[in-house]
């Protein structure tokens, strides 16, 4: 009993996966004898490049020249054993995803996100990975239907952001996904994605969208009814779902996503690798709202939550939403989250390999430098007597802008103070608050209104769009 399968060469990823395609052009007869099965086998066991390599093989000794289809056949059982060995989690149309795109991707998430690396809670995220790695391959097949393209240029400015926003440096994120064993591709496969497919909808839709002046003075005019009403800081993720069986998978990942949080993991980190809200970039935040601004069912729920909770996963007609309160406040007042906060940053170095006697030397002049520190005028003075310490210049930000871990430390501070300190690959660093100007804006600008109303009608064609190429795709599911 022979079996065929067609592979298209040169369609290899980084990571080693091969795209299979059924295609109607005449077949290139290869046989393989026992022993070469054999060998194969073992290669693919080892490798998971079986497939791949006993592929090169036969078209080298054919003569064939790469880029073209052609056939192997090969004894059913064989071809079985080599598909397992290859390690497929999905097939999406004519592309697969391996399993070490899924594991590599499951790691990333686990490390960026703070969720414990166990095998428990790998089997209860892998599902869904799997279906955000599903999903990011038919949103690139659309990108290339449509001959949208992402340069190295528009990758190497978001890694740059995602560094900024993480206080790193692009070489120590490279650093810190080699220690974690991490590919860098699986990010710049997940980066380039969402640029693709930020392209796609803005390609596609953005013509489309007109946000008039009546919808405008429509969301003014109930801020001003609500001015005295509640507002609540809150965070979202948002699951989709097209099918009922989807809905109940859907479900029981978004309860699992809810208990990892509540046991320590960021909530903008899970926002940003699981949320399909137009709010996941900026880790799921929707700022201050009023009750009436959120979805039916998650607006009465945030009206019963308390300060730092994480809600129980919530159905409403766009998906599933986990919904974190970050704060509340009585009438419209000032956002707290455009205060601006203006600090310097001092580091005494210390390599990672420093002896323990230096590393306790550094954290009693840490010590003393954080006891002795008044103003940040004065750090330029007080920094000299440390031997190679620096101060950099003094820089202002927006409380939004911060990270997760800054704004925490930030909210409990105030000007001549500083932040507890950290311990990273430059030494020892000391971040000072200088100055903290209190937001003046209660009313959110025309201009402002009609970009989140332009927004929120771009996220929803956009997951429109998805869903029916989930509808009109071939997938299926190992």
């Amino acid at each position: 009993m022979q079996y065929s399968v067609r592979l298209r060469l040169g369609a290899s990823q980084p990571n080693g996966s091969v795209r299979r395609s059924i295609m109607n052009s005449e077949k290139l007869a290869c046989s393989v004898t026992p022993a070469s099965e054999n060998f194969f086998h073992r290669i693919s066991a080892k490798t998971g490049a079986g497939l791949l390599a006993m592929t090169l093989s036969c078209a080298l000794s054919l003569g064939a020249l790469l880029g073209t289809t052609l056939a192997v056949s090969l004894p059913a059982q064989a071809a079985s054993e080599l598909d397992s060995a290859q390690g497929i989690a999905a097939i999406v149309n004519d592309e697969i995803v391996s399993r070490y795109d899924l594991e590599q991707r499951v790691r990333l998430i686990m490390v960026t996100s703070g969720i414990p690396d166990t095998p428990e809670n790998v089997s209860r995220i892998e599902p869904q990975v799997l279906r955000t790695l599903v999903d990011e391959i038919l949103e690139m097949q659309e990108a290339k239907r449509l001959e949208v393209k992402v340069e190295d240029s528009d990758i190497k400015s978001q890694l740059d952001s995602i560094a900024k926003r993480a206080n790193m440096t692009t070489e120590q994120i490279d650093e810190f996904l080699k220690e974690n064993k991490v590919s860098k591709n699986s990010l710049i496969n997940q980066i380039r994605g969402e640029i693709a497919w930020n392209k796609v909808i803005g390609q596609s839709f953005s013509p489309t969208i007109n946000v008039s002046e009546e919808e405008i003075s429509e969301v003014i005019n109930r801020l001003s009814e609500e001015a005295n009403e509640p507002r609540y800081l809150v965070s979202e993720i948002l699951l989709t779902y097209d099918t009922p069986a989807q809905e109940q998978e859907m479900m029981g990942g978004a309860s699992r996503l809810a208990e990892q949080i509540r046991m320590g993991a960021p909530f903008a980190a899970v926002a940003q690798q699981f949320s399909r809200a137009a709010t996941a970039a900026n880790g799921g935040d929707m700022g201050w709202v009023h009750l009436s601004q959120l979805p039916e069912g998650v607006a009465d729920l945030v009206g019963q939550m308390g300060i730092g909770a994480v809600s129980e996963p919530v159905k409403t007609l766009n998906g599933i939403y986990i919904i974190q309160l970050r704060n509340k406040q009585s009438g419209t007042g000032a956002d707290p989250m455009q205060d601006q906060w203006t600090f310097r940053r001092v580091v005494l170095p210390l390599t990672p390999d420093a002896p323990s006697a230096a590393v306790e030397r550094r954290a009693n002049e840490t010590t003393k430098f954080i006891k002795e520190f008044t103003t940040c005028d004065a750090i330029d003075g007080q920094v000299k007597a440390y031997l190679g310490g620096r101060a950099e210049p003094a820089r202002t930000a927006v409380f939004a802008s911060l990270d997760s871990r800054m704004q925490s430390a930030v909210s409990k501070s105030k000007p001549g103070q500083t932040l507890p300190p950290l311990r990273s690959q430059e030494g020892i660093e000391i971040v000072a608050v200088c100055d903290h100007k209190v937001s003046t804006s209660e009313m959110p600008t025309r201009d402002a209104i009609e970009d989140n109303l332009f927004s929120q009608q771009l996220s929803m064609m956009s997951r429109r769009h998805l869903r029916d190429l989930r509808r009109d795709a071939v997938i299926e599911m190992r």
